[in-house]
């Protein structure tokens, strides 16, 4: 498997998202449900934003971790100090589990990286025992992302490039509304529900918000870094200038919506017996 998501560094990666993905985990894992002592499985883990909330708040057996950049693996598991979470590296296409190890499998903000989505639901399936559930959310980017509009929007007024990379952004696969639950239905999950999920980033001033993706992180930040000097000196002003709308620099807060989506794995030993 590859993923579309670079990164550089985990620290970088935790200011320009990880902080965000850590607000959007609890309103995640309601979503999904979680039942005492159950075996859960965290598919691109990141640097454990999920992971570790998963630990710290739900009275779980196992916990088992992947992900499938070294970076973001080495970040999570030297942050672990729980004897019941595992982390490896691992590709969410092929997950080295065996069949229905698992009560749930989870993935917060990853499958709209995974090229091929389909397998990577269809594995989380194939690792969930019948009548466990799977589920997943991505941010909305077409509709609900104003922080990184904000961005796409500016650049894609100053040139093509710009264009071509808003057209990539907001139509990335799986972040529409019912993009998710026709790829859970065709995996055979069963029960499916889709649903939004809305926290809000909050920046403190423009460094904050702009610093990791001049920095690389990110697609936006991979943008950035093709640029030559004079467009990127021209980009930072222009952006600077959306963050800061006519006003001084300082906190900004806007709203983030991501798609969440649950199904259950069917039960076909109560099919049969009935």
């Amino acid at each position: 498997m590859t993923s579309s998501f670079n990164v550089h560094q985990a620290a970088g990666y935790e200011q320009l998202m990880g902080r965000w993905s850590r607000r959007l985990a609890p309103l995640f894992i309601n979503f999904a449900g979680i039942e005492k002592g159950e075996k859960v499985l965290d598919v691109g883990c990141g640097t454990g934003s999920l992971t570790f909330e998963l630990a710290e708040h739900a009275d779980l057996g196992q916990i088992a971790a992947i992900d499938f950049s070294p970076v973001f693996v080495a970040a999570a598991q030297q942050r672990n100090t729980y004897s019941h979470v595992t982390i490896t590296q691992a590709d969410a296409c092929a997950l080295p589990f065996d069949d229905a190890s698992f009560d749930r499998a989870l993935a917060l903000l990853v499958l709209h990286f995974v090229p091929e989505t389909g397998k990577a639901v269809a594995e989380m399936r194939r690792v969930v025992r019948p009548g466990g559930v799977v589920a997943a959310t991505v941010w909305d980017h077409l509709g609900g992302m104003a922080a990184m509009r904000m961005v796409i929007d500016t650049v894609a007024m100053m040139g093509e490039s710009g264009r071509q990379l808003r057209g990539k952004y907001c139509w990335q696969p799986m972040m529409q509304p019912g993009e998710l639950g026709r790829a859970f239905a065709e995996a055979g999950l069963v029960d499916i529900h889709e649903t939004q999920l809305t926290i809000r980033m909050d920046y403190r001033n423009f460094d904050d918000y702009w610093a990791p993706i001049a920095a690389g992180e990110g697609p936006l930040g991979q943008y950035m870094t093709g640029l030559d000097p004079a467009e990127r000196a021209r980009t930072d002003a222009a952006v600077r200038d959306a963050y800061e709308a006519g006003q001084a620099d300082g906190p900004r807060s806007f709203a983030s919506t991501a798609v969440a989506c649950r199904g259950t794995v069917p039960d076909t030993r109560k099919n049969s017996a009935g």
